[in-house]
C-alpha cells in the first residue's frame, strides 16, 4: 500500500515542476524576443539620427555657402549705389533662414524623441495578458 502511494505521490510533483520550467522557458523566449526588438528599435533610431544629423549639415554647408557667394556677388554689384541697402537685405534674409531653419529643427528634434515606442507597447500588452 505504502508503494503505491508513493508512485501516485511522484507524478504531481513532477508535472508542475515541468508545467514550471515551461513557463520559465516561455517567460525567457518572451524576454528575448522583446530584448532583440528593443536592440533593433535602438539600431534604427541611431540610424535615423545619424542621418539626420549629416543631412543636417549637409543642408548648412551648401546652403551656407551658396547664399553666402550670392550675397557676396549683389553686394559687390551694389557696392557703389547701394552698399548698406544689400548688406542690410541680406543679413535680414540670413537671420529669417536661420531662424525657419532652427523652427524646423526643433520639431523634427521633438517628433524624434520617441524612442522604443514599440517596445512599450509590446511590454504594456504582455502584462495585461498575465493578469487575471
Amino acid at each position: 500500500m505504502a508503494s503505491e502511494n508513493r508512485l501516485h505521490a511522484d507524478p504531481a510533483p513532477e508535472r508542475v515542476t515541468q508545467a514550471l520550467r515551461g513557463w520559465l522557458r516561455d517567460g525567457v523566449a518572451l524576454l528575448r524576443v522583446r530584448l532583440e526588438l528593443l536592440g533593433v528599435e535602438a539600431r534604427e533610431h541611431a540610424l535615423a539620427s545619424v542621418e539626420l544629423l549629416l543631412a543636417g549639415l549637409a543642408v548648412l554647408l551648401f546652403l551656407g555657402l551658396g547664399l553666402g557667394f550670392l550675397a557676396i556677388l549683389l553686394t559687390v554689384l551694389l557696392w557703389d549705389s547701394h552698399r548698406l541697402l544689400a548688406l542690410s537685405v541680406f543679413a535680414t534674409l540670413f537671420l529669417t533662414l536661420g531662424g525657419i531653419a532652427l523652427a524646423l529643427l526643433l520639431r523634427r528634434w521633438r517628433a524624434a524623441q520617441r524612442w522604443f515606442e514599440s517596445s512599450l507597447n509590446e511590454l504594456r500588452q504582455d502584462s495585461e495578458r498575465l493578469l487575471p
